[in-house]
């Protein structure tokens, strides 16, 4: 075979015919069929060249082996994003979408060495004071309001109306929001990973976050915000700021999108029944073939390095690709011959993800109470009409309508008084309103 025959070919569609060589991992096209970029991109050998959004450059790991091998080597790739030589350079735009993920922050997730334990240990430590009986009461309180919300009506988005909000709720619980402030922590995290007048967004969410912090510093209580600023770390008001805004932020988008690709996953393959025993399963198989965080781990190399069969310089961008890496020819391979080789949804070495047990147990828990509750749910509209949302860095749908048999909600989602209208009315309106009524409606409902 000649050099011209074996070069690699991209998908139908792709930007990459006229990008100089350089895979765009943004628009509908990457979002339709993410596989087909990664199977084109596997032709350049363990790493690809990519880009994030428009003049935003980076190397892309898509080899199980170079992804572990990055991921563990914390001496030769470093997580500080103040080494980014083109946002250093000027040659990132202050307006980039990408930004808001990639710029520093002084949290564990952009610090390394001995301040990356310090942080990674207080948040490791505090999380694990989470109880799994206290866990499956508070997402089950969730789960049962937001079913509330639309069980009359026969119809919802469960992307939309159930696993955007779930992973929020109960985070704003574990977390000891009161009403105010977290009516404010849902309002700005919606609008930063939405895309909706972000700026403003995450004005708003960082003054609640820093209020919950001067709340918790005053009247500390039984919660994950409370035990961090006891935990012998010390954290300062600003590192609390920054911890609590890394756990609300990054934890609740990919619980969002895990929550909805399990459920798109049970309710698109005919191998899985509305059976507790298989919701794990298919979970499983969603963090192998369709992970929720596709492509970041962002590391830059501490100096020029032969890594992946090419050179990579000092202070490049380079992010791993889960999605590509669990679904390549060796992993692939090995899980069908019953390795015991684990996927990377949860990433590895020493930024794993420190949430992974929880996480687990909240999608568990909120997809088996839905199907329960609702155990002739099913989608509204072809599969393959199912849209998912643009972007480098997630696996999310946009939307997935379901349909269902009505049924009354287990409690009102409001105590009526004589005069109002029945309970199924109330609950009908409820429902065509869900973000209004926010944490604090939530509490109002878990009051009674």
């Amino acid at each position: 075979m000649d050099a011209q025959s074996a070069a690699p070919v991209p998908p139908p569609g792709c930007p990459a015919h006229n990008s100089g060589g350089r895979v765009p991992l943004y628009g509908p096209e990457f979002a339709a069929d993410p596989q087909a970029y990664y199977e084109f991109m596997r032709h350049y050998g363990p790493t690809a060249p990519v880009e994030l959004a428009p003049g935003v450059e980076a190397t892309l790991v898509t080899d199980y082996a170079s992804a572990l091998q990055l991921l563990q080597d914390s001496g030769s790739f470093r997580k500080d994003a103040r080494r980014w030589r083109d946002f250093n350079e000027g040659k990132i735009g202050s307006d980039s979408p990408v930004l808001p993920l990639l710029a520093y922050r002084p949290n564990c997730m952009f610090s390394d060495g001995a301040e990356h334990l310090r942080l990674r240990q207080a948040i490791t430590d505090s999380m694990a004071r989470v109880d799994s009986r206290r866990l499956t009461r508070s997402t089950g309180q969730v789960s049962d309001y937001l079913i509330s919300q639309f069980s009359t009506r026969g119809s919802a988005d469960l992307v939309s109306d159930y696993a955007k909000q779930l992973p929020l709720f109960v985070f704003n619980e574990l977390f000891g929001c009161p009403a105010e402030i977290g009516d404010r922590v849902l309002f700005g995290i919606s609008g930063m990973f939405d895309g909706v007048n972000a700026e403003k967004a995450a004005e708003v969410f960082f003054q609640a976050v820093g209020e919950l912090v001067a709340l918790k510093r005053a009247k500390p209580g039984d919660d994950v915000t409370s035990w961090l600023m006891q935990h012998e770390a010390r954290l300062t008001d600003e590192e609390m700021v920054y911890q609590l805004a890394l756990l609300l932020g990054a934890g609740a988008e990919p619980l969002r999108n895990l929550i909805g690709n399990t459920l798109h996953r049970l309710l698109t393959h005919d191998k899985y029944a509305h059976d507790g025993g298989l919701i794990g399963e298919a979970l499983e198989d969603t963090l192998w073939e369709n992970p929720p965080m596709s492509n970041y781990a962002p590391h830059y190399p501490a100096y020029d390095v032969e890594f992946g069969g090419g050179k990579l310089a000092a202070g490049d961008l380079v992010l791993v690709s889960y999605a590509a890496a669990n679904t390549g020819p060796a992993l692939s391979a090995a899980r069908q011959a019953g390795s015991s080789r684990a996927h990377l949804a949860w990433s590895a070495g020493p930024h794993a993800c420190p949430s992974k047990d929880p996480a687990m147990h909240i999608t568990v828990t909120a997809i088996e109470n839905l199907l329960n509750r609702l155990p002739d749910t099913q989608l509204t509209v072809p599969e393959d009409s199912l849209t998912w949302r643009p972007g480098p860095f997630n696996r999310a749908l946009a939307t997935l309508p379901t349909r269902f048999t009505p049924v009354q909600p287990v409690r009102q989602a409001t105590a009526p008084s004589r005069t109002e209208a029945p309970a199924r009315d109330n609950d009908a309106a409820a429902a065509r309103k869900p973000e209004r009524s926010g944490w604090s409606g939530f509490l109002s409902w878990l009051r009674g």
